[in-house]
């Protein structure tokens, strides 16, 4: 190997190559994250020549030969929601998993994306998984020059997959759950206004309280985080307190029971029962057994990675990729 200034230039592909007995271009294949076609004997002594020179391949060197550079955008709004940490550690874990990495970029606001789209900030991505309501399909396809933007929120269209939780067996199963045990009156505490998906899952909400006979007294607008259920807490629970409070988010749904410990003794209702939804793993725990509305988080993400390693198994104009809820009772409720 080189030598510079007395010490060792870093090892290169020809001196992997060299090492391993093969030529340049079947350890060029060999250490692919593509799919390309080398013996599984040659692959092996690549793989072993390359651990021991302490080889790490030249990323932009790659990028020019296969046209993708290996890496995803993950768009969100913000990360303050317990939920977050539970569905992108699986996220970025699978991602990686098919030999692609991870950048955050966080949005914020609508004004962020028209500054991204005013400067010309955008960064060179294989894909875009879109979290943000604050983006719309058509937006994120020209902020990353891509067409392959994966739309996991209400704001997308004909051009893009979409990913997205089905939620109105699971709503309704947490509201039949509350009738069945005699709950008349409810609360609502509910997430940004602005979002659709929040929207459409506020509404479903209603027509199962009206389904069930349950009057719905009080709506409380919070930002699905744990304080804004904290604060939400008392205007919920004086005179009139309700027979049930359903939140749009665990996280606000453990605000409240923090705050209303005395009328959970032992975890269990005396005065009011108690709804979060997102199916948290913290709720698996004594420390928060709220009963939850959920879904498979496992699959959600594989039917994301597949829209990102198989772009053509969309057509234009194909219906949503959904994944169905289900109610998790919990002590709580």
């Amino acid at each position: 190997m080189n030598h510079d200034n007395g010490r060792a230039a870093p090892p290169t592909i020809a001196d992997v190559a060299r090492l391993a007995g093969v030529s340049r271009a079947v350890a060029s294949r060999a250490l692919s994250t593509e799919p390309r076609p080398v013996s599984s004997d040659k692959r092996e002594r690549v793989i072993e020549a390359a651990a021991s020179l302490g080889y790490k391949p030249n990323l932009l060197a790659q990028s020019l030969t296969t046209k993708t550079v290996n890496l995803v955008a993950v768009v969100v709004n913000h990360i303050h929601d317990l939920s977050d940490l539970d569905l992108f550690d699986r996220l970025i874990d699978q991602i990686q998993a098919v030999g692609k990495q991870v950048i955050l970029v966080r949005i914020g606001s609508v004004a962020r994306v028209e500054e991204f789209l005013r400067n010309g900030v955008a960064y060179h991505v294989d894909a875009a998984l879109v979290f943000s309501d604050f983006a719309d399909a058509p937006t994120v396809r020209r902020m990353f020059r891509s067409e392959l933007v994966v739309m996991l929120n209400g704001l997308h269209d004909e051009l893009s997959p979409v990913v997205i939780p089905d939620e109105h067996a699971g709503i309704f199963e947490a509201v039949a759950d509350a009738a069945a045990k005699k709950v008349r009156s409810a609360s609502l505490v509910t997430g940004r206004a602005s979002s659709p998906v929040e929207q459409a899952r506020v509404d479903t909400y209603r027509e199962a309280f009206a389904e069930h006979g349950i009057k719905l007294i009080q709506t409380v607008q919070g930002d699905y985080s744990y304080e804004s259920g904290h604060a939400a807490a008392a205007m919920l629970v004086g005179p009139g307190c309700p027979d049930a409070i359903f939140c749009t988010s665990d996280a606000m749904a453990m605000g409240i029971l923090d705050v209303c410990r005395a009328d959970f003794p032992h975890n269990r209702p005396s005065r009011f029962r108690l709804y979060g939804f997102d199916n948290l793993s913290l709720t698996d725990f004594d420390a928060y057994p709220i009963s939850s509305i959920g879904y498979d988080k496992s699959l959600y993400v594989r039917h994301i990675v597949e829209s990102v390693v198989n772009p053509r198994g969309f057509m234009p104009g194909q219906p949503p990729v959904t994944v169905p809820t289900r109610f998790v009772p919990r002590l709580t409720a």
